[in-house]
């Protein structure tokens, strides 16, 4: 099913860049209503008010859109983060703000967040595919982060700095996919100080 605003496109309106980012925001929409296995090319297309073969202009295949939509939004997650890092000294407040902003991307988007949580989780191919790359360097970010509150002495110097840094993810992971599981509607980035609040300073009183 098309967003409004893809509806009210003509199949002749869209500059090539534009074509190319209304495919890929179509492609998001649809994979997430439909399921990817469920979805077709001709879906994408359609949602985006293009004809099926300028999709082929721009992609391979159906699993090249998929790829293609975790590519751009793991490089803008990491550009993002990059930046954060390196205008925040202190690693306490660098891992609150990479939390936040993890979980405010998702949050701005539902079916984004469907794709993300669901989606890309379907294939064992697509998942070992996305571990070897931009995932691994996100989890590098974080577990720099760590590394860092090591040194300074305010993180546990016994800690492993990269399971540490996986267990973060899981916990933010986890509530991004109760988020888009769940029937009530809230703020997701308000989450992020939850599982920092733990994670900084546990769950046991003394």
């Amino acid at each position: 099913m098309a967003t409004p605003a893809l509806a009210r496109r003509g199949r002749n309106d869209l500059i090539p860049g534009a074509k190319k980012d209304a495919i890929l925001r179509a492609a998001t929409d649809v994979f997430a209503e439909r399921g990817f296995f469920n979805a077709q090319v001709a879906d994408v297309a359609h949602a985006a008010g293009v004809a099926a073969g300028t999709v082929y202009l721009y992609f391979r295949s159906k699993d090249d859109l998929l790829v293609s939509i975790f590519e751009r939004t793991m490089r803008e997650c990491l550009t993002q983060g990059r930046a954060s890092a390196a205008a925040t000294p202190d690693p306490r407040e660098r891992l609150r703000r990479f939390a936040q902003l993890h979980l405010a991307h998702l949050g701005r988007d539902r079916n984004l967040a469907v794709v993300f949580q669901v989606e890309l989780r379907q294939s064992t191919k697509f998942m070992e595919r996305f571990s070897a790359t931009l995932l691994r360097d996100y989890l590098g970010l974080i577990r720099e982060a760590i590394a860092d509150g090591q040194r300074q002495g305010v993180i546990r110097a016994d800690l492993n700095p990269t399971v540490t840094a996986k267990m973060f993810f899981g916990a933010l992971d986890e509530m991004a996919t109760n988020w888009i599981l769940s029937r009530r509607r809230y703020s997701l980035k308000a989450e992020a100080e939850k599982v920092v609040d733990l994670f900084l300073n546990g769950a046991c009183t003394r």
